[in-house]
């Protein structure tokens, strides 16, 4: 998968706020601007109470730019909003997703399995930050340092999904390739590395290698993710390039969960591939 909501990161997504976004924005930037208006404080003035420039109370309150949480908490202080306003962060961090990523994101959040089989790079749920911001600062053509740190902060938001209680039941298998390539240089490459080893300690998640040596491989033809909703029927999810599809036809759900079964039968073992992963991280 690739994209700002897949594995590899590196295409792009769309460069602006779709509408829900946008509605979201400028809902949030109106109430800090009621806001302050009601205490009487010009754009300026604001921006000096909590450390931000005119410039960047102006975009916040036009809907142009997502406000920080650090910005809400400061403008809910400094204005006296008794935590409204900071109660907008966690609607601000869901409209910084990029919509692919939040229709992936929304998936996600539903599934009781997910299975994920990454070609090329770290599946996005397993990157570090470092790794992931890599990747997208690699992009061609090049994006902007606020849109990178857009894709960032999505790819890291959907990696809560680590964190529900009961969690899914996740599995993924991962290239040989994927865990040599220096993403980042040496250093991060062993922080990804270690990640992998944590998350795979986790009970309900497995993670397995398939060796470059394997004369049998029915997986070449690029990376996918399954997904089993607590209810409705089942789904996948394939990026190729910017390109990025919802599978929802039966038929072809039902040809990747063959196809994914094979891989994972034709990978090392979940013990072996921790033994793997362990031996690379100690070469590297």
């Amino acid at each position: 998968m690739t994209g700002g909501a897949g594995q590899s990161g590196s295409g792009t997504d769309e460069q602006d706020w779709d509408d829900v976004a946008s509605d979201v924005l400028k809902m949030v930037g109106k109430q800090v601007k009621r806001w302050r208006e009601r205490a009487g404080l010009t754009q300026a003035e604001l921006g000096r109470a909590i450390g931000y420039g005119e410039e960047q109370v102006s975009s916040v309150e036009r809907g142009r730019r997502p406000p920080r949480p650090e910005f809400l908490d400061g403008a809910d202080e400094a204005l006296g909003a008794d935590g409204i306003l900071s109660e907008f962060k966690e609607d601000v961090e869901r409209a910084k997703l990029p919509r692919k990523v939040r229709d992936l994101a929304k998936l996600e959040a539903e599934a009781v399995e997910l299975g994920s089989y990454a070609h090329s790079v770290i599946d996005g749920l397993l990157q570090t930050q470092d790794y992931a911001r890599t990747l997208f600062e690699m992009s061609t053509p090049a994006l902007d340092e606020q849109t990178i740190e857009r894709y960032v902060a999505a790819r890291m938001a959907r990696q809560t999904i680590f964190d529900r209680r009961p969690g899914p039941v996740m599995s993924f298998v991962q290239e040989e390739v994927t865990l040599r390539r220096p993403v980042g240089g040496k250093m991060a490459l062993r922080r990804q590395l270690e990640q992998l080893l944590e998350i795979g300690q986790l009970r309900n998640v497995s993670i397995q290698v398939m060796p470059t040596d394997r004369e049998e491989h029915v997986g070449l033809g690029g990376s996918f993710q399954l997904l089993d909703p607590k209810t409705g029927a089942k789904a996948a999810h394939v990026e190729v390039q910017q390109f990025s599809r919802v599978v929802s036809d039966r038929k072809e759900v039902r040809i990747l969960e063959a196809r994914y079964g094979a891989i994972r039968a034709q990978a090392l073992t979940p013990r072996e591939s921790r033994a793997f992963i362990e031996k690379v991280l100690g070469e590297t």
